[in-house]
């Protein structure tokens, strides 16, 4: 039997998704917490792994099992065996063609960027902070440089492990709400670092030390090197993965 879960975490305590040895991370949680249901070892597959500090309020993950349990079993006995910065928000028996990862059409992410003088007591583990004024229009301009598929090799982590460096990026907006500028993208799959790197760009472009057309220019470039630092993890969130509507997967209440 194959199981879909939901999953949403607070990534601030946690070395990211992908079990690690001696490093507490979201899988490996997860899979303990699962394991005390299906009184069997659990092997969690995600649509997307996040690196140390990422959050997430839409990730999916699948595990196969051996074990007869309700969905309301599997949702409530995982739950308590997990602190409160890890849910499982719905449960669903799939098919054996469904895959977490490979069964996914797109995901989609959001940057949040906390835009005042001074850290913000409340949000600074929930958002990047920018301490200089950043110019979201300014910002808007330079990410339609980056829409749809491209060479993305300026945007990936040097240990990045994709075979392929082209990604489809469908959606880029930048907005603002108050103090806080807002990066939501949608792109068929990542790169490693791939949204931090993009948001780099886009906070010194928004700061007014590059013009827009930079984003062009370092996309065609093909050279992680002439690209900006890779911007802090706090403020990326795995927002929504999307699938084929034939499983049934819900979608995060977004």
């Amino acid at each position: 039997m194959r199981i879909a879960l939901g999953i949403s975490y607070q990534g601030t305590a946690y070395h990211g998704w992908q079990s690690q040895a001696g490093l507490l991370t979201v899988q490996s949680v997860l899979e303990k917490a699962i394991a005390n249901v299906a009184d069997h070892p659990i092997a969690l597959t995600c649509a997307g792994r996040t690196d140390k500090g990422v959050h997430a309020l839409g990730q999916v993950v699948h595990f196969d099992t051996i074990a007869v349990r309700s969905d309301r079993s599997w949702l409530l006995g995982s739950n308590s065996h997990l602190s409160a910065d890890i849910r499982i928000d719905w449960v669903r028996r799939v098919s054996n063609q469904f895959h977490a990862r490979f069964s996914a059409l797109a995901r989609r992410y959001r940057y949040l960027i906390y835009n005042k003088p001074l850290l913000s007591a409340l949000w600074h583990k929930h958002t990047t902070h920018c301490y200089y004024p950043l110019d979201e229009m300014r910002m808007q301009t330079a990410a339609k440089y980056l829409l749809g598929e491209h060479d993305f090799s300026s945007f990936r982590a040097m240990s990045c492990q994709s075979k392929s460096a082209f990604r489809n990026i469908q959606r880029l907006v930048v907005s603002r709400q108050k103090d806080n500028v807002i990066i939501d993208i949608t792109a068929n799959a990542f790169l490693h670092h791939m949204v931090r790197n993009i948001a780099g760009l886009l906070m010194l472009i928004g700061a007014g030390k590059r013009e827009p057309s930079w984003a062009k220019e370092v996309l065609l470039a093909k050279d992680r090197k002439k690209a900006t630092l890779t911007a802090k993890p706090t403020g990326l969130y795995l927002l929504k993965v999307f699938y084929p509507e034939s499983f049934l997967i819900p979608s995060p209440d977004i």
